[in-house]
């Protein structure tokens, strides 16, 4: 299968490093002109940097924090006024890590903002070139614990649970203009925030990090983390045109993790 996505233009959240570095490298293997989003600039330059490109190309970076909602949508809207985008990918770092009795509102709020109030917004603004050119990927990076909570992500679970089915409604709002929004729900990926987590894990647990991460690969089918690249290569295949009468899905990527159906 040829994915060719030359002449189309995208925007990559999150993508200074692990899952969103690796998007905005697929993307740009497969044709695509990538602007990548962070809030770490020499990492952001050097992504772009080593981007494959083409005379038909032209990659660029955008500085960004996402914890800071204001500074934010101003940049955000500097943006849009000069550029139009085909692909959106819509990736965050997460947020704290944490249980239920360990958060208050104030955390929530805080997660909310970063998780769910700057994808609705960036896919607004994307949206008004989508409509008028009648073709559209929104692609939201998620999580399998959407559908089986992880107790020491109470933040994740419960936001990323609203963007899932807020993609959902979407899909049906915008489908009308050949635009699909989907939705991955990620597993265990070999990124700096497993290792981060796993760090904390092991502290807690007072093992090993290695036995963390065993533990965690015990608990996949495949018995392995999942490689970035891997992630890749489905966000390029939902961004083009084999993926045209796939829309409103949630997509586990994940060797088998979760357990149910």
């Amino acid at each position: 299968m040829n994915i060719s996505l030359k002449g189309k233009k995208a925007l990559v959240g999150g993508a200074s490093g692990g899952i969103g570095k690796a998007i905005a490298i697929q993307l740009a293997k497969s044709g695509a002109s990538v602007t990548v989003v962070s809030r770490s600039e020499d990492k952001l330059k050097n992504v772009v940097e080593n981007l494959e490109t083409s005379e038909h190309q032209k990659h660029q970076y955008l500085v960004v924090d996402y914890n800071n909602y204001q500074s934010y949508k101003t940049i955000i809207d500097t943006y849009f006024e000069s550029n139009i985008i085909d692909i959106l990918v819509n990736n965050t770092q997460g947020p704290d890590a944490g249980n239920t009795l360990s958060k208050g509102v104030t955390d929530y709020q805080q997660a909310f903002d970063l998780l769910f109030k700057t994808t609705v917004y960036t896919t607004e603004q994307a949206l008004k070139s989508m409509n008028n050119n009648k073709w559209g990927r929104i692609i939201n990076v998620a999580s399998v614990s959407v559908k089986e909570p992880l107790s020491y992500l109470a933040l994740s679970n419960t936001i990323r649970a609203a963007v899932v089915t807020w993609g959902k409604s979407l899909a049906t709002d915008v489908g009308i203009n050949n635009i699909t929004v989907n939705s991955i729900l990620t597993g265990y990926f070999d990124t700096d925030r497993i290792k981060n987590l796993n760090a904390t894990k092991a502290k807690e647990l007072n093992i090993p990090e290695e036995e963390v991460r065993n533990q965690m690969e015990e608990k996949v089918s495949l018995k392995r983390i999942g490689n970035p690249e891997e992630y890749g290569f489905l966000v390029a295949f939902l961004a083009s045109e084999n993926a045209s009468y796939i829309t409103g899905t949630s997509i586990p990527i994940d060797g088998g993790l979760l357990k149910s159906i």
